[in-house]
């Protein structure tokens, strides 16, 4: 068993919805803006929070794999080749059974994320193999049904969203489209030759999609109306899309959700329109500023579940990831995947650690800021305060770079003092024509900083 698969594709999924690069999510090439007032103050409530986190957790935490993908028949996937693709796939189906997290705690999942800094949190409810991550009534597959069954939190998601409400976490749920094992979906009648799609002929068949269609309607109603207040209802599986003749009626969808939600965010990944709300590049950063709403889904590790050998990326690393991302107008939802008892594991912890105590003394460059018009020169990024007359200045050190006596930029001219965000001590500057050249103190920790300034 490979612990790593890598999702490798060139296909189109429907007109707007690709892959390229590996697994990333290309965004939509054009935006378009809600209209319910509702759904727009909370998208602006929304991208003043900057950090939150998107939590992998399923029958696939059990081998420590990558979620889901090992069943899905494409040329790309890698597999136990001692096995045909069927006793495949009834061994995947398995790890339900041995799926029992003991551990499972939430409240600790909540603490480290708040000490990470991170404002919203999106739970995965269900992935593309459609083990529920909480207890439906229109499956058995799910953890409510199997080895956990008998522990009185098997209903996973009402104790996860509760944990982080009660640290007032933004709270988002992440559903998947299509469900593999539906048999509405992918039905054994017909081999699955069709790869991640639905492998019948839906034209032939209709009053089987039909079927699947009001199975995904009756459960993302169940998540959105049992679990308390949600925010943002997070939708993964893009080619699942009238574009690509696999309608799921998606107005219908979206008056059950706002009706159960009302402001709900939706983000149907990759789809155009008015279903979503923000743009979702996967694993990357946009190569310029946007002045409308994204996320980088980005993971801690090279895998968005739990693996047992992970390569893990440093504090360091994801904080000037943050910082670009935040100075190019977007947010960073970084993958942190719980282990299959239910914890976040220590490595992870002290990564996250780390982060927060940065963002404890250069927050105020990151949370609730705006553009800043020049946002970029060098290894110095913008940000603005929201009153419009103060600018940060991020210095990003790259991994394994000293700090300089002093950072120099061209533009964005400060008047007055130029403060260290960290000690609110000003520091010496020098302004020579439109360059802006700052003296460092001594003793300053070797890592990214933040400034600020009138301008």
């Amino acid at each position: 068993m490979r612990k790593s698969i890598i999702v490798c594709l060139a296909l189109s999924f429907c007109a707007l919805t690709a892959y390229s690069q590996g697994d990333v999510y290309q965004r939509s090439k054009t935006y378009e803006w809600p209209t319910d007032q509702q759904v727009v103050n909370k998208l602006k409530h929304w991208q003043d929070l900057k950090f939150g986190v998107l939590m992998h957790w399923g029958v696939y935490s059990v081998p420590g794999m990558v979620e889901s993908w090992a069943i899905c028949d494409e040329d790309w996937v890698t597999r136990d080749t001692t096995m045909t693709y069927q006793q495949y796939k009834n061994w995947y189906w398995g790890l339900a059974d041995k799926f029992n997290p003991t551990k499972f705690n939430p409240n600790q999942w909540a603490q480290v994320m708040q000490d990470a800094g991170m404002k919203y949190m999106i739970f995965t409810t269900k992935h593309h193999d459609g083990f529920c991550m909480f207890d439906s009534k229109y499956t058995d597959y799910s953890i409510a049904h199997h080895a956990f069954k008998d522990n009185p939190k098997r209903d996973v998601l009402k104790y996860v969203l509760q944990a982080f409400r009660d640290k007032n976490f933004m709270i988002g749920e992440y559903f998947s489209k299509p469900d593999w094992h539906s048999q509405d979906y992918w039905w054994d009648v017909y081999p699955t030759k069709n790869g991640r799609n639905v492998n019948y002929d839906i034209k032939k068949w209709p009053w089987r999609w039909n079927a699947f269609k009001t199975f995904v309607y009756n459960q993302m109603d169940e998540i959105l109306s049992r679990y308390g207040n949600v925010d943002i209802l997070w939708l993964d599986g893009g080619w699942v899309c009238k574009e690509n003749n696999q309608d799921i009626d998606m107005p219908k969808i979206a008056t059950m959700a706002r009706h159960n939600q009302p402001g709900l965010i939706m983000v149907d990944r990759t789809i155009h329109g008015p279903y979503e709300n923000y743009q979702t590049p996967e694993r990357t950063i946009l190569e310029t500023q946007l002045n409308y709403p994204w996320e980088s889904c980005i993971t801690l590790t090279n895998d968005w579940g739990w693996v047992p050998r992970p390569t893990w990326k440093s504090a360091d690393k994801v904080i000037n990831i943050l910082i670009e991302i935040v100075a190019k107008g977007g947010n960073l939802v970084l993958g942190v995947g719980p282990t299959p008892e239910g914890l976040i594991q220590p490595e992870a912890v002290t990564r996250l650690e780390a982060i927060g105590k940065w963002l404890k003394t250069n927050g105020t460059a990151i949370y609730n800021t705006t553009n800043a018009k020049e946002y970029h020169d060098g290894n110095v990024w913008f940000t603005a305060n929201k009153d419009g007359k103060h600018l940060y200045a991020i210095y990003m050190l790259k991994e394994g770079d000293t700090l300089p006596s002093t950072i120099s930029w061209t533009g964005n001219l400060p008047k007055g003092n130029v403060k260290l965000l960290s000690t609110g001590k000003n520091l010496k500057t020098k302004k020579q024509g439109d360059q802006v050249t700052v003296t460092l103190p001594q003793g300053m920790k070797n890592q990214s900083f933040a400034l600020e300034f009138s301008k």
